[in-house]
């Protein structure tokens, strides 16, 4: 689908929902310095060819400006002229959806998510075992047992990538990369939000569950 017949409703849709997001998670400090991002697809689907929504490099995510955001294509090269440069891990959001097709993807840097990814770097996953936050995730099971995948980090991104793609497990709506953050997906907006808060609810509890562990 070419960029040119997305509707501008849907792009102005896609803006709105990334501003909003923004504003709460950046109210939440989950946006250190100028970490994170951001994005929303927009159109029809394939995965070979689709176009989404991604916040600008290197912006101040406790603002709000013209410049925030761009929209990209699979190869997450900008679909209009721009002198706006995409997030540098933009590849990162172009390879789960192409694995996922979902709709939504934010990537947030807090200090639980970096210490449970280096807490449970040797076992290369971060078990979640039996909280009721799973549910979050639409799985039900009784006394349900989780691993959310850790994928080393790199400051080439492209070669996080295959990586991604390897440990990406289609139950769990989430990836972490070690000592950087968790990417969580959804089917749009509001379902990545989701996923999102209760990652990080689990995280939290994960650590301090650890530490009292330690101290019995």
């Amino acid at each position: 689908m070419s960029f040119a017949a997305i509707t501008l409703e849907e792009k102005q849709r896609a803006l709105a929902e990334l501003t909003e997001v923004k504003q709460l998670f950046a109210s939440r400090g989950w946006f250190p310095g100028t970490s994170g991002n951001l994005s929303v697809r927009v159109g029809e689907f394939a995965s070979d060819d689709f176009q989404f929504a991604i916040t600008a490099s290197g912006k101040d995510k406790s603002k709000s400006t013209p410049e925030d955001f761009l929209f990209v294509d699979q190869s997450g090269q900008p679909c209009e002229r721009t002198n706006l440069k995409p997030s540098a891990e933009t590849l990162i959001h172009c390879e789960i959806y192409r694995m996922t097709g979902c709709g939504a993807i934010f990537h947030v840097h807090t200090v639980f998510n970096n210490i449970v990814s280096e807490l449970f770097w040797d076992r290369k996953s971060i078990p979640v075992d039996g909280v009721e936050l799973i549910k979050a995730f639409n799985i039900w099971d009784e006394d349900a047992q989780i691993e959310i995948p850790i994928v080393s980090n790199f400051a080439h991104i492209p070669s996080i990538v295959p990586e991604v793609t390897d440990r990406l497990d289609p139950r769990i709506p989430g990836i972490m990369l070690r000592k950087h953050g968790i990417y969580a997906w959804g089917a749009n907006a509001f379902e990545a939000k989701r996923h999102l808060e209760a990652f990080e609810f689990l995280f939290e509890y994960v650590y301090r569950w650890a530490l009292l562990k330690k101290d019995l």
